[in-house]
């Protein structure tokens, strides 16, 4: 099981993988089963369970703990599978813990919400011996990680402080969309951008002076482009992640966007 989510831990995890069976050497004595960066820069490590295991969330905190202490080890290994941008664009504010198991019990389920720690807990169910399905059972950010509301950064030579009040109650109303979109959506602020992710991202949302644009993970040659409102951008380079960019100028649009919201909140 490991080994298959380790061979597409991206596409499945949204996850870039970095390591397995990680020694975190004589004093902690264990083994972190899989390290991993995702879309975000945030670092994650991901523990696996063949059954409902009472101990994983407990031995995954403890790894994190680790991780939170090393670092400049954690940023060494990036530098050295990821290269210097990757190393460079770690957000230590959020590292990520991802248990994958055969089931989870209510005790686990209700730890979660009590941890400060960004936790998904995962349950994998195996089709044959060379496929696996994956389903979220729990998706908790940790607190003060970029839940909270507030104005969306800006383009190149934007100031946050000069957007309108119309640009900010638009703002509300696109954070308020995606957020409802379901359960288990969280939210992760970087600089240059909104993300908004279950297990991986399905959104994210960049501000410029006049609209806002948002990312999402659809794919541009399924949907029909509508010139000033989508547009392909694989291949071209923007904040965030996906394929399909929407421009937001009004609620009007939101509105108009919110089917091709759930269609990439339903991949993710």
């Amino acid at each position: 099981m490991q080994a298959l989510v380790e061979s597409a831990m991206e596409p499945m995890l949204g996850v870039r993988f970095l390591a397995t069976e990680y020694n975190t050497g004589p004093v902690h004595g264990g083994r972190i089963d899989s390290l991993g960066l995702d879309e975000n820069g945030s670092p994650v490590i991901v523990e696996y369970k063949r059954a409902t295991d009472p101990g994983v969330l407990s031995q995954g905190l403890f790894y994190v703990a680790w991780l939170m202490d090393h670092r400049e080890e954690f940023e060494a290994l990036v530098r050295e599978r990821l290269g210097l941008a990757a190393a460079a664009g770690v957000l230590w504010s959020t590292p990520r813990l991802i248990c994958v198991a055969g089931g989870f019990t209510r005790y686990d389920l209700h730890a979660v919400r009590e941890h400060r720690r960004s936790i998904d807990l995962v349950r994998y169910t195996m089709l044959g011996e060379h496929h696996i399905a994956l389903e979220t059972v729990a998706s908790v950010a940790a607190q003060g990680s970029g839940t909270r509301r507030q104005s969306l950064r800006g383009g190149r030579g934007t100031s946050p402080r000069r957007r309108t009040d119309a640009m900010a109650e638009l703002e509300a109303v696109v954070d308020e969309t995606l957020l409802g979109l379901g359960e288990g959506v969280t939210k992760v602020e970087r600089k240059q951008y909104d993300a908004y992710q279950r297990l991986r991202n399905f959104a994210c949302v960049t501000g410029r002076q006049d609209k806002l644009l948002v990312y999402l993970k659809v794919a541009p040659a399924t949907v029909e482009l509508v010139p000033g409102f989508t547009r392909d951008v694989t291949g071209l380079g923007h904040h965030g992640t996906g394929d399909l960019e929407v421009q937001l100028r009004s609620e009007k649009d939101v509105e108009r966007a919110l089917e091709l919201f759930r269609l990439s909140y339903a991949a993710a």
